[in-house]
């Protein structure tokens, strides 16, 4: 029993941590792309509104940068305290790939962050624009090894094993695995949801407050235009994923679902409590034959259920509520999105001119890319198990020997200390939305 109870602690430990740490590159990966394009408009408009603008979500960025650095440094010290037989077995593999996260991404990124940030009128501007670029290029590239490792773990091919150990037999086969274009599309598409609703809720509460700068009004125009944009396409994006995990991990669609025993024509449950003692669902409320519609694009397309994959598939409940999350945060991001730029245009672009509803509705979505991001996160990561790399080595074979107490002890530290720093984080960016000016002073000229 203690030896289950140190598993289920490991796990919540990097579940933590990993939580924790995501929220942070789910920001930069996008926002730096977001003030690539504020640094481009203000060279090509010589306005001020895209220079402040710039100076302002610059602040925002370095912010997220340095608790995403920090977090992600104590999240690889768990692989040897926590899953020590998960480098012994799959090092070969997964050391690579993260080095190259280190050596090109984030060294790229580090390198160039000092003259994004404080470079402004000691270095030329294509110099500055240049660095600006190079940074945004880095934590995409970051992003790019850090889902191949993962979509490994998913969806492995291209090794051979030796004595228990994973080997490479082809580095492209194992960094373009089969569900990594879909992983990385769908993460980047999610990175830039998460920042359009920041850069529409920071706008909304300066509207909301009387604190509206020159550049609130443009940048609330760009979040809701990207998230206009992006939202359709992370549906379709979200659709060719859906097809491919019910391909390589039918076990992950089937809990899901909902679905327990093998059928055609699976309804989609709009809600239902799964019940994985009586292998059934309470409280249904299903739209007959849509599953099956949405995953196989036949109307009697076949869904395998849980029942064959006894002692082999994840647990139910938390991938059924978790995927419903996420698709119904997208969804309100459509709605959102849509309704806003819609309006906004029809006010001819007069920011003061929007209803307060439709800002306390992006105000209060502000950080909905995060939830959205969390539950789809646990549904990919929670769909994996029992697997820690699907369907040849078990996530209790490679974890530490670690009393149980200790995990538990150091774990209770890292929620205390996480919870703070969100309050903290969430604190500083309202503040800076409220008191832009301090936010902005001291910046270059």
């Amino acid at each position: 029993m203690e030896a289950l109870d140190a598993l289920v602690l490991a796990r919540l430990q990097f579940a933590a941590n990993i939580s924790f740490h995501i929220l942070f590159p789910t920001i930069n990966i996008a926002l730096a792309w977001v003030l690539m394009f504020f640094r481009w408009r203000w060279l090509k408009t010589g306005s001020d509104t895209w220079l402040t603008a710039y100076r302002f979500w610059t602040k925002v960025f370095a912010l997220s940068f340095a608790l995403g650095v920090v977090s992600g440094i104590t999240m690889s010290f768990q692989f040897g305290t926590n899953w020590p037989g998960f480098m012994e077995k799959a090092g070969n593999i997964a050391g690579p790939l993260l080095g190259y996260e280190v050596l090109t991404a984030f060294f790229l990124e580090a390198s160039f962050l000092g003259i994004m940030l404080f470079g402004h009128g000691r270095v030329g501007e294509r110099v500055h624009l240049a660095a600006t670029f190079l940074v945004a290029f880095g934590t995409t590239l970051s992003a790019f090894w850090i889902l191949s490792l993962n979509s490994w773990m998913q969806t492995p091919q291209g090794f051979e094993i030796i004595n228990g150990e994973f080997h490479a037999l082809s580095w492209w086969d194992v960094i373009f695995n089969p569900s990594f274009p879909y992983r990385l599309s769908h993460k980047l598409l999610a990175s830039g949801l998460t920042v359009a609703f920041i850069l529409a809720g920071v706008s909304s509460w300066q509207l909301l407050k009387g604190k509206a700068q020159p550049w609130t009004a443009a940048v609330l125009r760009v979040g809701l235009t990207l998230g206009a944009v992006l939202i359709p396409l992370q549906i379709w994006v979200g659709d060719m994923h859906g097809l491919n995990t019910l391909k390589h991990q039918p076990a992950k669609i089937a809990a899901m679902e909902g679905v327990w025993q093998t059928e055609r024509g699976a309804p989609l449950l709009l809600f239902a409590w799964p019940d994985e003692k009586t292998r059934s669902n309470h409280l249904e409320v299903p739209v007959p034959k849509l599953a099956s519609l949405i995953l196989t694009h036949e109307a009697d397309g076949e869904i395998r259920g849980l029942d064959e994959f006894k002692g082999a598939h994840p647990p139910v409940r938390p991938l059924f509520f978790g995927f419903r999350v996420m698709v119904g945060t997208g969804l309100l991001m459509l709605a959102f999105s849509w309704a806003g730029l819609w309006l906004y245009r029809r006010k001819q672009w007069q920011s003061q001119d929007l209803p307060r509803w439709l800002l306390r509705g992006l105000a209060l979505m502000s950080f909905s890319g995060w939830l959205a991001t969390l539950a789809g996160w646990y549904v990919t990561e929670i769909g994996r198990q029992p697997f820690i790399v699907y369907g040849l080595l078990r996530t209790a074979d490679v974890a530490s020997t670690t009393p149980a107490p200790s995990i538990a002890l150091s774990l209770a530290g890292y929620l205390v200390l996480y919870l703070g720093l969100i309050v903290a984080y969430i604190s500083v960016i309202k503040y800076m939305a409220e008191k832009p000016l301090d936010a902005t002073a001291g910046s270059q000229p």
